[in-house]
């Protein structure tokens, strides 16, 4: 099959076309148009799409002014705030790794990709978890932090929507522990080295969370923490 036709066949064109119709989206209601989509970019994970960056020809229908639509296309991801209770003091749990587009080494939570095309953000963000820093978490202690979101959001934060489709469910794991997990997963060296993941577990005090990294996932899992508390909807945390 020819690439341009793999890509618009594929699940992350065919999602964005999805939420460009959806209530939301801007094609529904009639007031802005797509005229055309030039694919300019295609990048493979194995045998399926993995990455898509396209130009997007769309016209505000009462100006005929072209609104900006250049896209880079990764699809969903999932990310967890991992807080360890230990002697009384909190704890997050953050990964440590090179990201290339930065530029530098960055502090951020555990996160990753949806496999599969099934949508199952809770399933994606134990796996990462797993794989990232060696903890193994049970479904049934996660909280779905961005579901606590309005539902005209989607209920899933967009770190870049100028440029990108990705969009993050962030997931809460609470936990108590002794002081020797702490010491143990400080400095841990984790990761898929055949995907050529380099990683190191880092565990800093949550009260200094907010300020040790600009990791947009980090900001904004504490911000839907620390509201859900606030507005009593966070559900307790089990002993």
């Amino acid at each position: 099959m020819a690439p341009c036709r793999s890509a618009i066949d594929s699940s992350l064109f065919q999602q964005w076309l999805k939420n460009t119709q959806s209530e939301n989206g801007f094609l529904h209601g009639g007031s802005m148009s797509l005229t055309r989509v030039l694919i300019q970019g295609v990048d493979m994970f194995g045998k399926h799409i993995g990455f898509l960056k396209f130009q997007a020809d769309v016209f505000d229908k009462q100006t005929g002014i072209k609104v900006p639509g250049i896209v880079f296309a990764r699809g969903p991801a999932a990310a967890v705030l991992i807080l360890l209770e230990s002697e009384d003091k909190t704890y997050a749990v953050l990964t440590e790794q090179a990201r290339i587009p930065v530029g530098r080494f960055i502090l951020e939570l555990p996160a990753g990709m949806l496999d599969v095309d099934n949508g199952d953000f809770l399933g994606a963000a134990i796996r990462e978890v797993e794989e990232e820093t060696g903890i193994h978490l049970k479904q049934d202690h996660m909280v779905n932090l961005t579901s606590f979101l309005d539902q005209s959001t989607g209920c899933r934060i967009f770190p870049s929507p100028g440029g990108c489709d990705e969009e993050i469910g962030l997931f809460l794991y609470r936990g108590k522990v002794g002081k020797e997990i702490i010491e143990q997963l400080q400095g841990k060296e984790t990761g898929l080295r055949e995907h050529g993941e380099l990683i190191k577990v880092h565990v800093v005090p949550y009260e200094r969370l907010w300020c040790m990294t600009a990791d947009a996932k980090v900001l904004a899992a504490i911000a839907l923490y620390e509201m859900s508390k606030r507005e009593g909807i966070l559900p307790p945390l089990e002993t």
